[in-house]
């Protein structure tokens, strides 16, 4: 038995008004296969002019392990140079990624060839961060902290995205004081045995190829996985309903720190409390749920 999942709508090229009202009013994703053809990126793009323009920098590297307290928070699991990544991912699988580092910044010539699409959404003008990820590496289940409207485009090669619209949140296991659901769930294979909410959760999927670009809107959970080696980049716009300003203030100034803090305090014992918790809450969502 798999997830309960239906591919994400594709199109060519859409208007802006279109893409507006048909998309973001209704908080719907949406693949756009030909948004980047006109940028430079499209044609320049791959592993290997990576390697020459920014083969020296030293990057820092994650895996796929659960988080643990004596890793640190959000510090890297190892780090090397960007050619040596590179060679790697080009001649074996492996869960290392780059998440949260601005290559852009660091490479001024990448800012060139790349567009501020005009799509109907008011982007953030900050450098986006690039992700890189070695064939088979995954980004575990979550949703991102400010529930920005999301534009993730993918270069090189093809990556895999499954999502969740946030309706689908009381189904699975969300770790409280986190963006997170349980990472030890294989989305790939899940065990509907050990989590049987998960058999009620409805979802999309789609496999992002090169200069595609995928719609997430607000608040929507992402689980992504490297089919071949790649890399990609978000632009993003603030959340556009209030309430999910709210939460986003909410995640940033008050949640976030909460949870560093009790880190600090009690170690792994919060960590393993909060996975706990995650399957309390969500066997009782299934129990209220089906009582209704």
């Amino acid at each position: 038995m798999k997830l309960n999942l239906v591919e994400i709508p594709r199109v060519k090229t859409i208007s802006k008004e279109d893409f507006f009202n048909t998309y973001v009013k209704n908080q719907k994703p949406v693949v756009i296969e030909e948004l980047t053809v006109g940028w430079p990126a499209y044609q320049k793009w791959n592993l290997e002019y990576i390697r020459q323009v920014a083969g020296d920098k030293i990057v820092p590297l994650y895996d796929d392990r659960p988080v643990s307290h004596k890793d640190g928070f959000n510090e890297a699991h190892a780090k090397m140079k960007m050619s040596d990544y590179i060679d790697l991912m080009l001649k074996q699988p492996t869960n290392y990624r780059i998440f949260l580092y601005n290559l852009m910044n660091e490479v001024s010539v990448l800012q060139k060839d790349f567009k501020w699409p005009n799509i109907g959404l008011r982007l953030v003008k900050q450098l986006p961060m690039l992700f890189f990820g070695g064939e088979n590496s995954k980004v575990f289940m979550h949703f991102d902290i400010d529930y920005s409207n999301i534009l993730h485009f993918h270069f090189h090669g093809k990556k895999q995205c499954i999502l969740f619209p946030p309706s689908e949140t009381p189904y699975l296991y969300k770790v409280p004081h986190a963006l997170i659901s349980r990472e030890d769930i294989d989305f790939d294979n899940p065990d509907f045995e050990k989590w049987p909410a998960l058999k009620k959760a409805k979802g999309m999927i789609c496999n992002l190829n090169h200069g595609e670009m995928l719609y997430m809107p607000e608040g929507y959970w992402h689980y992504m996985k490297y089919m071949t080696p790649g890399f990609s980049m978000s632009l993003r716009a603030f959340p556009r309903k209030i309430t999910n300003l709210g939460k986003a203030a909410f995640n940033v100034f008050v949640m976030r720190h909460y949870d560093v803090l009790m880190r600090k305090w009690k170690g792994q014992d919060w960590i393993d409390y909060k996975n706990k918790q995650a399957i309390i809450n969500t066997n009782k969502n299934l129990r209220d749920i089906q009582k209704n």
